[in-house]
């Protein structure tokens, strides 16, 4: 389903992300916890992009298999990292015969156990990987008419790469002018990060549905590990002290972070935020808490019947 239509109204909409799985065995595992989660119908589920190659094709694999054996959208993200132009297409073809109805454009991390040279990437910036996008939309090569629905991230407390907030913003606008439907921000911890990113998005030009990224935290070792990946993730001293108080016990620190993750949630939906993201880390016992805590009612509507892959080729041949 193309993101204009589940974005459709003006009810918030719900969506959780999962990493890509490193092995067969994982990717077994997760997809199991995503079938969890599909009793309350989110209105999509994405699934992040390793670098360098070595959990792509499993991402692919799994993208597909949600797609045709769950009643879930599925949203592949899809980076400029270790890409060429013909492999892109590639992706964006395969993707289409499957009827995913979008993609998360972006920029990617830099791999970590691999030689890399950004210089050979055909897409230098996420702005260039949203053209390329729009311009296989037009080819239509997709069966939806629209094409790919195509999101791009935000960064409400600033994107590490671009300390100079002026030029951030006009980094984003391109991201936005060259085709983006739509914004999922990198995980905050401070309401008022997002709120004041909002309202410099309008100022900027820029009216595009922005999704709120929460993560909820569950552990002292997740905690760290945000710190070192979420690239300057601030933590308001509220919940540093509710940490420190309870760091010793798993459990307490668990009850803390989904706590605090539900104050959060409770305040953007007072505020009128279109979406808000569930960044999972492959769990969904955290997710569920919070969901059902929010009392929010499980979408009655049945997602539409999917195309079986001979209806996709018919389309795509005529």
């Amino acid at each position: 389903m193309h993101i204009t239509d589940i974005m459709r109204g003006d009810s918030p909409t719900f969506s959780f992300e999962f990493f890509p799985p490193k092995t067969p065995q994982a990717a077994e595992v997760l997809y199991q916890t995503i079938r969890d989660l599909e009793s309350y119908m989110p209105h999509f589920i994405s699934v992040t992009y390793g670098a360098g190659g070595s959990t792509r094709d499993l991402t692919h694999d799994l993208v597909e298999r949600i797609q045709h054996t769950t009643k879930l959208d599925p949203i592949p993200h899809l980076t400029c990292i270790c890409h060429n132009e013909e492999e892109v297409d590639e992706i964006l073809l395969r993707y289409a015969r499957s009827a995913i109805g979008n993609i998360l454009a972006l920029g990617g991390d830099r791999p970590r156990d691999i030689p890399y040279d950004k210089s050979r990437d055909s897409f230098q910036h996420a702005a260039d990987l949203v053209k390329f996008i729009r311009r296989f939309n037009e080819s239509g090569a997709h069966p939806d008419r629209r094409g790919f629905g195509i999101g791009v991230a935000g960064f409400p407390e600033g994107h590490p790469a671009t300390p100079n907030r002026l030029v951030e913003m006009d980094h984003l606008k391109a991201k936005v002018d060259a085709g983006a439907n739509y914004m999922v921000t990198q995980l905050f911890f401070d309401n008022r990060d997002f709120f004041d990113f909002r309202e410099r998005c309008a100022l900027a030009g820029i009216h595009i549905p922005i999704i709120a990224g929460i993560m909820p935290i569950t552990s002292m070792s997740g905690f760290k590990r945000i710190a070192e990946l979420a690239g300057g993730a601030r933590f308001p001293a509220k919940l540093l002290r509710a940490l420190q108080r309870c760091e010793n016990d798993p459990e307490a620190v668990r009850r803390v972070g989904v706590h605090f993750a539900l104050e959060q949630c409770h305040d953007l939906l007072d505020n009128n935020v279109a979406g808000i993201h569930f960044y999972t880390l492959n769990r969904s016992d955290a997710t569920r808490v919070i969901f059902d805590s929010l009392g929010i009612p499980r979408r009655g509507a049945q997602a539409p019947t999917l195309q079986s892959s001979d209806e996709v080729r018919k389309r795509l041949a005529t």
